[in-house]
């Protein structure tokens, strides 16, 4: 997997600079946040794998962010850890009761830190919670959104595939593939942004392969938007001579070379206008196939 992110948000510069040194000498992508509005700002735009959440800040406090987290379906699945002075037991259990995964008071020792950011996002991993390439919620979350969506009307749901990314990564490694998983989820989450709901869903379901939950009304300019961005932005993650060629070459199983077009993004959608479900599964394989008559599919 590529580097675990970590959003830091404290309004103290000495501590979160130690913070940022620390953790990116154990090979982390941290960003800082000096404000609770602007940690909103930064996980929208780039989801991070854990917050360590400082509860005392200048604008609005740890535990309203958490709360906006957690009320959010695109956040409530990143782990926090609140970083504070405050040592009542009713500061901490309002911390917990928000949803917080881990409490730590300040002065704090930063081995036992570093063990609970390890923890915690090992945890979120090993229950399926999040993909730890992308940092979109994975497995189990996707399954609990499917299950409730099977009981709405007005949804969509985009089940999304990029084309040839497994011979990209063939020629380019497996590095360079984690970069264009984190690139789309970022593209994902901009485009949703724009053009969706605070209540749309986006999961990384393995692979090269991701979903969107929106709106019926919504979800034809989401689809338009990432293809449009997607099979021309993609194109930064190529050399100069594949991008003027318009592919790439790469030897079979059999040892023969063969030449891969480059990436481009295919989707199907489907919702409850035009299909009834019995179970999510329905749900998956039509979306499935949807995408496979995707025209994109065969270019």
């Amino acid at each position: 997997m590529g580097k675990a992110r970590l959003l830091v948000v404290e309004d103290d510069g000495d501590i979160a600079n130690m913070l940022k040194i620390y953790f990116s000498g154990l090979d982390y992508d941290v960003d800082i946040a000096p404000r609770g509005y602007d940690a909103l700002d930064k996980t929208r735009q780039v989801l991070p794998h854990l917050i360590v959440l400082d509860i005392m800040l200048p604008d609005i406090d740890g535990y309203e962010v958490c709360r906006t987290l957690r009320t959010s379906t695109r956040t409530s699945h990143i782990p926090v850890i609140f970083l504070t002075q405050k040592d009542e037991r009713s500061d901490k259990l309002q911390g917990l009761e928000l949803g917080a995964d881990d409490y730590i008071t300040k002065p704090f020792d930063i081995e036992e830190l570093k063990l609970r950011v390890q923890g915690a996002i090992r945890r979120s991993e090993r229950e399926s919670l999040t993909d730890p390439r992308s940092g979109l919620p994975a497995g189990r979350l996707i399954e609990e959104q499917l299950r409730r969506i099977i009981r709405e009307d007005g949804w969509a749901l985009m089940d999304l595939r990029i084309n040839n990314l497994t011979a990209f990564n063939d020629v380019y490694g497996f590095v360079a593939g984690d970069d264009v998983l984190r690139f789309t989820a970022m593209l994902l989450g901009e485009v949703v942004d724009e053009y969706g709901t605070p209540n749309d869903f986006i999961g990384h379901a393995g692979g090269d392969n991701f979903i969107i939950i929106s709106t019926q009304d919504a979800i034809g300019k989401i689809r338009q938007t990432i293809k449009e961005r997607f099979d021309e932005e993609v194109q930064t993650h190529y050399n100069f001579m594949d991008r003027q060629q318009g592919f790439i070459q790469s030897t079979n199983a059999e040892g023969d070379v063969v030449q891969y077009p480059l990436m481009k993004m295919t989707m199907g959608v489907i919702s409850p206008r035009e299909n009834r479900f019995a179970d999510i599964r329905e749900i998956t394989e039509m979306a499935a196939e949807a995408r496979r008559l995707d025209p994109s599919a065969e270019e």
